[in-house]
């Protein structure tokens, strides 16, 4: 009895009764799903056999058809009719592209329209605001939008269009794509994203995944320090005096509770930065303000799927199992905040608000430029208190 089954034979399985089971992590649901599917993770899918005997049988994806396999077999030593999706995840997202090819200017004109009316107010309005609290912005400008293919750059391109048509700053903008060592699927993938949403991206390549490869401490962390290098320098190279990046206001509060729980210090994720390599170059966040649910409510309503991680060495079935991003501290604080907004609606707003109501009198030590400075260096200087 075959084990795998194909993408052209889903719709009739699922019509028959069929469950369709996604057991990726909780990271990569969040950027999409089978229309219909339910989420289980493997431990829990064995657990919860049972309720499937009910159903004539059990799809299983993951990301690329490959830990699904073992989920089928392991459900079928239980006498239940389980199937692996050939591909997993992939596959489907590259037949859907495939079927939108011929609506791509159709597509394009929705999605603008809607930025315009639909989410003008909490995504627009929100960009705009941030590009003038945080002056962002200057007549000249010539800014490379860096887009890394998921939905968070992607709308920031889009957001970026949109304040160009209202020309209240004369700016330039560039597209700029880098391919790290990416798989084949997901390059396309993010070009096909690209043409649909009509953004004109420049793509340049570079090796950083392969120089990577054998690093046992903190790869990604490297990564991101040599792929913020290279856009930089590409974006020089051609004429940009800015580099945009996607991070939300999400990115921005879990940041300053990961620095106190797992840092133990107290910082923020700036706005914009000056380069201390690149002179001249700045590096600003547009969507510093944006909620990120609200840019998932964006992306589900456009019906526009996202792979993950275009990172070669997350784009394997590794991010089925529990040591894979499940684990990570940003989902870990994601939960944290989570939790706590349920007792405490103001929450986020506190924490995002802390790191522009900070007290120095009455901070222990800080860092400044560098220097580090105490509490009692100036402590017997100052008028003693008289109560």
């Amino acid at each position: 009895m075959q084990i795998e089954i194909q993408l052209s034979e889903i719709e009739e399985k699922i019509r028959n009764g069929y469950v369709l089971i996604d057991m990726r992590d909780e990271v990569s649901i969040q950027y999409g799903m089978i229309p219909g599917a339910v989420p289980l993770r493997m431990e829990n899918l064995l657990q919860n056999a049972g309720q499937f005997r009910q159903h004539p049988g059990v799809i299983i994806y993951c990301t690329r058809g490959e830990n699904s396999i073992y989920a089928a077999e392991e459900l079928r030593e239980e006498n239940i009719p389980a199937y692996s999706l050939a591909g997993g995840y992939n596959a489907w997202l590259r037949e859907r592209m495939q079927q939108e090819i011929d609506t791509n200017s159709v597509k394009k004109e929705e999605i603008e329209r809607g930025i315009q009316k639909r989410w003008h107010k909490k995504l627009f309005s929100p960009f705009a605001k941030a590009v003038k609290t945080y002056d962002m912005l200057q007549d000249g400008d010539k800014i490379a939008v860096c887009i890394s293919g998921g939905k968070d750059s992607m709308l920031m391109a889009k957001l970026f269009q949109e304040l160009q048509k209202h020309k209240q700053k004369n700016f330039n903008l560039v597209f700029l794509v880098m391919d790290p060592g990416y798989s084949p699927e997901n390059r396309r993938v993010i070009e096909h994203n690209a043409k649909l949403l009509g953004i004109p991206i420049t793509i340049f390549e570079s090796d950083i995944f392969d120089s990577v490869l054998g690093i046992e401490k903190s790869p990604c962390y490297i990564c991101a320090r040599m792929r913020r290098g290279h856009l930089y320098s590409k974006a020089r190279e051609l004429g940009c005096n800015k580099i945009a990046l996607g991070h939300h206001y999400d990115d921005v509060i879990e940041t300053i509770l990961m620095g106190m729980l797992y840092g133990g210090q107290m910082q923020s994720m700036m706005p914009k930065l000056h380069s201390t390599n690149f002179e001249g170059m700045e590096l600003i966040r547009p969507m510093y303000l944006i909620r990120e649910d609200d840019i998932k409510a964006w992306r589900d309503a456009n019906d526009l799927y996202f792979l993950q991680c275009a990172c070669k060495f997350t784009d394997t079935c590794s991010s089925c199992q529990e040591d894979g991003q499940s684990n990570s501290k940003r989902l870990e604080t994601k939960k944290l905040i989570a939790e706590l907004k349920k007792t405490n609606p103001f929450i986020e707003g506190n924490i995002f608000k802390s790191v522009e109501n900070v007290m120095l009198d009455t901070m222990i030590a800080y860092k400044q430029d560098g220097i580090r400075h105490h509490f009692l260096d100036e402590y017997d200087k100052k008028e003693k208190y008289t109560p």
